[in-house]
């Protein structure tokens, strides 16, 4: 997959969540090598998974630009899972890549919902570039002073996306239109802790509600 923005609807928060979050269908490293040696050409495109532990915080803002919010991820690569944390919400997501599974958990009302991973796409590794979708690379840039390249794409719904990948697969700026809708603040690599990304204990179960 391309960039990746779902909308959530869950019975836990009580309100939909703007998620952004990276991922994409896998040939792996054996697909790739599979490819090259049957004589098609290995298109060029970023690695568009995180290869090292990441602390991110992003801004994100509606394609009007009217509306803007932050949001907190978090990246262990060793096992695979991601923590998002809304600004200002008692609700945070964690994304076990390993066993798909989405867990919406809401601290203040003391519930968590656990559902698959929207969808059939799987996690392109860490440090192998995306196989799915087409990448055009259109320049560089810098954003919370990271260097990052720009590549032409497509998100979900089909819409042209120009998105900026550090080398080691840190998404830092999304924009449409010539509007920017995501953009990092802050970028801290460092080995995220365990405890981060297991669900609390003492949590009701909630059955996730349906879009």
């Amino acid at each position: 997959m391309r960039v990746r923005s779902m909308i959530m609807r869950s019975r836990v928060c009580g309100r939909a969540l703007v998620v952004v979050a990276f991922g994409g269908a896998v040939l792996g490293a054996s697909g790739v090598q599979a490819h090259a040696q049957q004589g098609v050409p290995v298109v060029e495109a970023p690695a568009i998974t995180p290869s090292v532990d990441v602390d991110v915080e992003y801004e994100l803002a509606s394609p009007q630009g009217d509306v803007s919010t932050r949001q907190r991820m978090r990246w262990q690569t060793a096992t695979l899972r991601q923590r998002l944390d809304p600004d200002k919400s008692s609700v945070f997501l964690l994304t076990s890549w390993r066993d798909r599974t989405l867990s919406v958990v809401d601290m203040g009302r003391k519930r968590v919902s656990v559902m698959p991973v929207p969808g059939t796409q799987q996690l392109t590794p860490p440090g192998q570039p995306a196989v799915a979708g087409s990448y055009a690379r259109m320049g560089s840039s810098v954003v919370a002073g990271e260097q990052c390249t720009v590549w032409r794409t497509k998100d979900t719904d089909g819409h042209p996306t120009d998105a900026c990948y550090t080398a080691d697969g840190l998404l830092l700026q999304v924009a449409q239109g010539g509007q920017i809708t995501v953009r990092a603040l802050s970028v801290q690599r460092a080995p995220q802790p365990d405890s981060l990304f297991v669900i609390p204990a003492g949590l009701q179960q909630e059955a996730p509600a349906h879009p």
